[in-house]
């Protein structure tokens, strides 16, 4: 499988997409990529402990993964390199388990990568699903199978 191949199954595969390290200021990456996102029809649930409780781009912002009371697809790491071993660590505890694990441009741990892997989730590292969507031509969400 090639990476845009890996790239293009996660995308139309997952539904649910947990933003990692979300930030409430719109200037943010991580917040112009998960209202893109919604606007793809991606369930966006937003993780950010600073934030949990408030209600932003129209959904609860959670403290961590297993906040979430929904099955989460995917997750989106906007967090530092040095923070996606724990990033991790709660997507392998979290049941069922993530169809994929993502870390924004910039972002990856490749012992992270590994274990995530070997307990059965895809990993894509240092690619922004804003750009590769476009670029793949991804249709939105209601278009999927």
């Amino acid at each position: 499988m090639t990476h845009d191949d890996l790239i293009r199954d996660v995308l139309t595969s997952v539904r649910s997409i947990a933003i990692v390290g979300f930030s409430a200021n719109p200037g943010r990456p991580s917040h112009g990529v998960a209202k893109f996102l919604q606007t793809r029809g991606y369930h966006v649930i937003l993780v950010n402990p600073g934030l949990a409780g408030q209600e932003i781009l129209g959904q609860k912002v959670h403290a961590a993964l297993a906040d979430i009371r929904v099955p989460v697809d995917m997750v989106d790491v906007f967090r530092r390199s040095g923070e996606v071993a724990g990033v991790t660590d709660q997507a392998l505890a979290l049941s069922p388990r993530p169809y994929a694990i993502w870390t924004q441009l910039g972002v990856r741990d490749d012992e992270a990568a590994r274990r995530a892997e070997a307990g059965g989730i895809r990993v894509v590292q240092n690619h922004c699903p804003a750009i590769e969507i476009p670029q793949l031509g991804i249709p939105p969400v209601s278009a999927f199978p």
